[in-house]
């Protein structure tokens, strides 16, 4: 197992086929989805799949979301960190895109922040990224606030399968 951050508080390590259930607590929430598509899973072998995806990622680019864990507990909470993206969103293509996910019960304590801000410095310091993009719902007053207060930028609104949605970019300082 690959970690590669540490906060006070969390452990970001590589996604593991061991996580299913927990990824499965996480994406079969309606709340979790809210803003995100409102779809919500609802078997664990498409759990499986997603799994199966972002380890494809580490290989194929070297990076890939993270499972967040908590140091106290050793408990799966989420995922953070960055994804190559080669599809076309809103006229921008292969760039890395910072994301995050907890389950509900962890909502509100910080923890998506302090993931993104190691995440951030990973793509910075590590991979020594000059820019990294982000995306929020327009209706996503938490994850707005988030990136606004981990140092992203509001570059435009664009809207992408009838969702109005925030396109945000943090650059590497000199």
């Amino acid at each position: 197992m690959k970690i590669y951050a540490e906060t006070e508080r969390l452990i970001l390590r590589e996604i593991l086929p061991t996580d299913v259930d927990a990824m499965f607590e996480l994406d079969s929430d309606p709340d979790v989805h809210r803003y995100l598509g409102n779809n919500p899973v609802d078997d664990k072998d498409q759990i499986y799949r997603a799994i199966e995806f972002i380890r494809n990622q580490y290989v194929k680019f070297g990076i890939g979301r993270w499972a967040i864990v908590d140091k106290q507990t050793n408990q799966f909470i989420g995922w953070s960190g960055l994804k190559y993206v080669t599809d076309e969103t809103n006229g921008h293509t292969n760039y890395y895109d910072l994301g995050y996910r907890l389950i509900k019960r962890y909502w509100g304590n910080g923890i998506a922040t302090e993931a993104a801000l190691a995440s951030i410095e990973y793509g910075f310091k590590i991979l020594g990224l000059n820019e990294i993009y982000a995306i929020a719902d327009q209706e996503n007053d938490g994850s707005n606030r988030i990136l606004r207060k981990v140092g992203f930028t509001f570059i435009e609104a664009f809207e992408l399968d009838g969702i109005r949605l925030n396109w945000y970019r943090i650059q590497k300082q000199l």
